[in-house]
């Protein structure tokens, strides 16, 4: 008779297909339906807009497929934070768990939620956040919010029914999204073609200005060339980083690949490459129906630009230039997908991390054990409690504009550290090699580096903030080992 005790394993149920929908919908949330307007206030040309996302695309698949490399050395659950204890030690690797437990992850998780409610609150006005439902200790809850955590909620307990549920959830919820973005973008580029626009772009091609505001209104125009046309840019890349983020959420999930050693690199390769082209596609779109440049106090689409589209909501803009008045609710519908498809693969994904850390005595015990149904369900209620409370507290915003800092030095330190293996475990199988080792991850170091650097010289406030977040977990590391090797060795 089989042992009772037998401990349970995480059961191989994503393919190559499943695997890429977890990479392309973990990335398409609703940033590339808003953050253009900001990239283009601060770069101020058409030129540079496509500019921007053609660098933070290169920047995402040149990283995506340097981690090939170690997720076909490591297919063992938590990804990243299993490649970063390796390369350097449990510290770093508790660091980057740590970060992403406080607010990576679960700052990103409330952060579409609460996109997912907004836009929701577009077809049943009741449910916005200006419908307050309660007051009190300070806290003013919306229904938006409340909203927002029945989504996370929901999605927790659909992955905590096992792997089956949450991909099919994954793969309907990404091929809708995916087909609708292509569509929007079809209709910009062959529909909605707009001469006025088209003109006023190509005249304004590669005139860089950075347009600072206050209060909604224009401050300054400062004009771009050297050093500081070099700082917009970098600067202007938050946006696009943001939206072009979570491709690595499947190396989390290398436990339950199917042939993880070939499927995690090809479909990194894979959603990151046809996620870059949509993003720019559609901002080739975006360009082709608005004009780049415009001003807050214009009453129409077209003076309004880009840069100042209601509410930085750029698609919306775009699509009422085609279909009229329709185009808020047809937008509104998109996003809802779009971002309920995000968060289910943010959800999926995450708890894995947490349920690794728990196995190295670094979390809560219980987050180190599956359930009936094979999946970290503790784990995934952990996340999703304290996404809730992000969802409450309001300040996931603020979190994530802290954390894209220590996110980029995360990557730069993960991919440095396939240099560092190379060199410590040379023997290793390799099924497949970083492309284009040593220069491309070299290449990704330096520039990753760089924007981080500019970052921090520019946005000093946000990344000082980040990076204090993850400077603080370095105490917690070592109370935390010292209360669980004392516990361990009472129960010896």
């Amino acid at each position: 008779m089989p042992s009772q005790d037998k401990p349970r394993e995480f059961k191989h149920g994503l393919g190559l297909l499943d695997s890429t929908m977890i990479v392309i919908g973990s990335m398409i949330g609703s940033g590339i339906f808003i953050v253009s307007a900001d990239i283009a206030r601060t770069v101020g040309s058409p030129g540079l807009l496509l500019v921007v996302w053609l660098i933070t695309g290169l920047i995402t698949v040149t990283g995506a497929l340097s981690y090939g490399e170690l997720a076909g050395m490591m297919p063992h659950a938590g990804g990243q934070y299993v490649y970063l204890r390796e390369a350097y030690n449990p510290l770093v690797g508790f660091l980057y768990g740590w970060t992403s437990f406080l607010v990576i992850q679960t700052g990103t998780i409330a952060a579409v939620a609460v996109a997912f409610a907004r836009f929701t609150a577009v077809l049943i006005p009741g449910l916005g956040e200006q419908n307050i439902l309660l007051e009190a200790f300070g806290l003013r809850i919306s229904a938006a919010q409340v909203l927002a955590i029945a989504c996370i909620a929901f999605l927790t307990f659909v992955n905590s029914r096992g792997l089956r549920e949450g991909k099919i959830v994954q793969n309907v919820f990404t091929i809708a999204k995916t087909v609708a973005l292509i569509g929007l973008i079809l209709l910009g580029i062959i529909v909605g073609r707009n001469a006025h626009a088209i003109d006023a772009n190509l005249a304004n091609f590669w005139s860089a200005t950075w347009t600072h505001i206050a209060d909604g209104k224009i401050v300054s125009v400062e004009s771009l060339s050297g050093f500081m046309l070099l700082a917009a840019i970098g600067a202007s890349m938050v946006g696009s980083l943001f939206s072009s983020d979570a491709w690595n959420n499947i190396t989390f999930t290398a436990g339950e690949v199917i042939n993880p050693k070939r499927n995690i690199p090809l479909s990194l390769a894979i959603g990151t490459g046809v996620v870059t082209l949509l993003y720019l596609l559609a901002n080739v779109a975006y360009i082709l129906v608005l004009p780049v440049l415009g001003s807050p106090d214009a009453t129409d689409l077209l003076g309004r630009g880009i840069q100042f589209a209601s509410s930085d909501r750029v698609a919306t803009a775009a699509v009422t230039m085609i279909f009229g008045e329709p185009a808020a609710v047809i937008m509104a519908v998109l996003i809802m997908v779009s971002t309920f498809g995000c968060n289910n693969g943010l959800i999926l994904a995450g708890a894995r991390v947490y349920y690794a850390m728990a196995k190295d005595g670094l979390f809560f015990k219980k987050v180190g054990t599956l359930s009936e149904r094979s999946v970290p369900a503790t784990a995934l209620v952990v996340q999703g409690v304290w996404a809730s409370l992000l969802c409450l507290s309001g300040t996931y915003g603020d979190l994530l504009d802290y954390v894209i800092f220590a996110v980029l030095i995360f990557y730069v330190l993960t991919v440095i550290g396939i240099f560092i293996l190379r060199k410590k475990r040379p023997d290793v199988e390799r099924p497949y090699k970083a492309f284009g080792y040593p220069i491309l991850p070299g290449l990704y170091v330096l520039c990753a580096s760089a924007i981080a650097i500019d970052l921090l010289i520019f946005k000093t406030t946000y990344s000082g903030s980040g990076l204090a977040i993850v400077l603080l977990g370095i105490p917690v590391f070592y109370v935390w080992k010292m209360f669980s090797d004392r516990k361990r060795g009472q129960t010896r």
